[in-house]
């Protein structure tokens, strides 16, 4: 007698884990959820990240009057640091408040960057209990890490503004471009958190190496100095820094007192929107087997 032939099981359909009334749960599969529910799922949950957020800040004294105290001192005297530094260096001993003032700038922006990478890299590994018991759009975790960068950063604007005005900095209208160039940084900040976050989930050793790479990183960017005394030689490595642009249009508007070049914010803009969607779509499509390597 021939048995008969029962039907292959059909390979089971990704679900949508926010929105569907089932979800089949695939540890090892590799792809992207559905993007535009993720989406509205992330913008639904933002509270969510915003006091994770808060609770990092807590953690930090973010909260306590010595601790806003040192996040406008610690900036402040970082920049006096690297002032006496290049000064030093620099035989002729010429940099004016001016020069002083574009440091801060400079220093003060870098490491809001130089926070959202360094707290978001362990945002997935650090999460593991909360991954493995919830279901939500793993991207809030590195994007709170930037919300907390964020709210460091804006103290350093407290400290930056009395020196851009004793020092006879321009102002007016032009300075209103600080805050598409502030977007840009935002934008890269995001996409910079999410790719290392994914990363360290498969190489661990990433958090220990960040710090070596994030110096040379400065070094590498006109915050020690002016974009336009890089010689041409030396040029490329504006266009390669994906901060190279920003900084650029950043000094311009601050320092020059005019609209910052259109190459400085085509190149910015290409970094950060190009940075943010390739590790946007790469750590979506690699969430779903997170669970299984923490």
């Amino acid at each position: 007698m021939s048995t008969p032939t029962l039907p292959r099981p059909s390979r089971h359909r990704r679900e949508d884990e926010f929105s569907g009334e089932r979800h089949v749960y695939e540890p090892h599969t590799v792809g992207l959820p559905p993007l535009r529910s993720y989406a509205r799922e992330l913008w639904r949950r933002r509270e969510f990240a915003v006091e994770l957020s808060k609770t990092k800040l807590r953690e930090q004294h973010f909260d306590t009057a010595l601790g806003q105290l040192w996040l406008v001192l610690n900036p402040m005297l970082l920049a006096l640091v690297y002032f006496l530094l290049v000064d030093i260096l620099r035989a002729s001993g010429s940099h004016d408040g001016k020069f002083f003032a574009h440091l801060m700038a400079g220093l003060f922006v870098f490491y809001f960057i130089h926070n959202s990478i360094t707290v978001g890299v362990k945002s997935v590994t650090k999460g593991g209990r909360l991954i493995l018991n919830s279901a939500f759009p793993r991207a809030l975790l590195p994007l709170s890490a930037v919300i907390t960068a964020f709210m460091r950063f804006l103290p350093t604007i407290i400290v930056y503004a009395p020196v851009h005005v004793i020092t006879g900095l321009p102002i007016g209208p032009h300075l209103l471009w600080t805050l598409p160039i502030l977007a840009l940084f935002i934008l890269l900040a995001c996409g910079l958190s999410m790719l290392v976050a994914a990363a360290q989930v498969y190489f661990r050793d990433l958090s220990s190496f960040l710090p070596y790479a994030l110096r040379i990183w400065l070094y590498c960017s006109p915050v020690l100095y002016y974009a336009e005394r890089v010689p041409d030689r030396y040029k490329f490595i504006l266009d390669v820094n994906p901060l190279g642009g920003l900084l650029t249009a950043w000094s311009d508007v601050l320092n020059r007192g005019h609209a910052p070049g259109a190459a400085s914010m085509l190149l910015g803009l290409a970094w950060g929107v190009g940075l943010f969607v390739v590790a946007g779509l790469f750590f979506m499509s690699r969430e779903r087997e997170f669970a299984v390597r923490l």
